[in-house]
């Protein structure tokens, strides 16, 4: 039975799956690209921008995040839905503010935290401003920020690049609700000078501290807020003289508080994140029976492993059969996993999933009851 909670960051919607606990998660969750897909799908399955799943940390942080998007893919790091995952993990655990997490992702260690007045503040890091770490094949200009022009459908584009762990192409226009996002945003993304694709992100500047931008993400498409691009987006039009280091940045889902903090260079985003539903998968939406799902053929597997690895992630690499029979490094959790499951009924962890989802709705319902003065 695969739990989920869904949580959205102005419009930008996620399914979150808890899986700090299991030592063998990311196996038990029986995520492949096509089930990501699946329960994506708006028509078919649940519906959302992507998949978050909370998991052991590897490298001294909290927690580790992985985020898959609506097509299966796996990017770097994604700001809605680190804020979005703060409030998921608030709400699970009860906490209040002051509270911080140290959470590992593909583009290093982000860092949310929960404000008084429920937003959730995000120290993005620096933003990355060379071609290679971004990366893109645009050369930097004199603004400190790879610039260039290119030829999109036969339309020339000025465009600006800038990374936060993830690419983004950033586009100053001087309308932007008359762009053609689905057709401009949509071959951007796939433009010869960003070799690992792109974010691209249109914006209109109404004043050095309020812009407006339009998102066509990576991987899932026109969407109603970015925040790693609204980051991206603030960082290069300061750096095109356009606007200040701290702005507002509305988005077609609502604003978000953009500083680029000019001690630290740290990038710090402030914005909403809310719960939506608590629910439990059918087996049947992945075409599955009662029974344990069984290893997919085409794994979800970690971006970019360092080919100096020492030890393989089972988890991933070995889905499909173990390559180390002699000396498998998940053999005890696999058992214990295996000993759960035939252990418990199908009632049995519906009833399990049920007591969860009611605790998880209490807690929230309790953190948003006015104080009795």
């Amino acid at each position: 039975m695969l739990q989920f909670s869904k949580y959205q960051g102005l419009g930008n919607d996620f399914l979150l799956l808890d899986g700090r606990s299991l030592e063998d998660s990311e196996e038990l969750f029986g995520l492949t690209p096509e089930r990501v897909q699946r329960l994506c799908d708006r028509r078919f399955g649940v519906g959302g921008d992507g998949v978050i799943l909370a998991l052991p940390p590897r490298e001294g942080g909290e927690l580790r995040m992985r985020i898959f998007n609506a097509d299966g893919s796996e990017p770097e790091m994604c700001g809605n839905g680190i804020r979005c995952l703060a409030r998921f993990l608030a709400d699970s655990d009860g906490d209040v503010a002051p509270r911080r997490w140290e959470v590992e992702t593909l583009a290093g260690r982000i860092v949310p935290a929960l404000a008084d007045d429920g937003r959730i503040r995000v120290d993005m890091g620096a933003p990355f401003l060379t071609p290679e770490t971004i990366p893109t094949a645009l050369d930097v200009g004199v603004e400190g920020l790879p610039v260039g022009v290119l030829e999109v459908l036969g339309q020339p584009l000025a465009v600006a690049a800038a990374g936060m762990g993830n690419p983004h192409a950033v586009v100053p226009v001087d309308d932007v609700a008359a762009i053609d996002l689905d057709t401009l945003g949509a071959a951007l993304e796939v433009h010869e000078a960003f070799p690992a694709r792109t974010n691209v992100h249109f914006v209109e500047v109404i004043a050095p501290d309020h812009l407006v931008m339009r998102v066509w993400e990576r991987g899932a498409g026109p969407t109603l807020a970015c925040g790693t691009g609204a980051c991206a987006t603030l960082v290069a039009c300061h750096l095109l003289g356009l606007a200040n280091r701290q702005a507002r940045l509305d988005l077609p889902g609502g604003p978000l508080e953009i500083d680029w903090d000019e001690v630290s260079g740290h990038v710090f985003m402030t914005g909403p994140a809310e719960a939506v539903f608590d629910g439990v998968v059918a087996p049947s939406l992945f075409g599955l029976g009662d029974e344990r799902p069984a290893a997919a053929a085409t794994p979800l597997v970690e971006t970019d492993p360092s080919p100096a690895q020492a030890s393989l992630d089972c988890a991933t690499v070995c889905i499909n059969g173990c390559l180390r029979p002699e000396a498998c490094a998940s053999a005890d959790a696999r058992a214990r996993v295996t000993a759960l499951l035939e252990g418990l009924s199908l009632d049995d962890l519906v009833a399990l999933a049920g007591e969860s989802l009611e605790s998880r709705t209490r807690g929230r319902l309790s953190r948003d009851e006015p104080a009795v003065p």
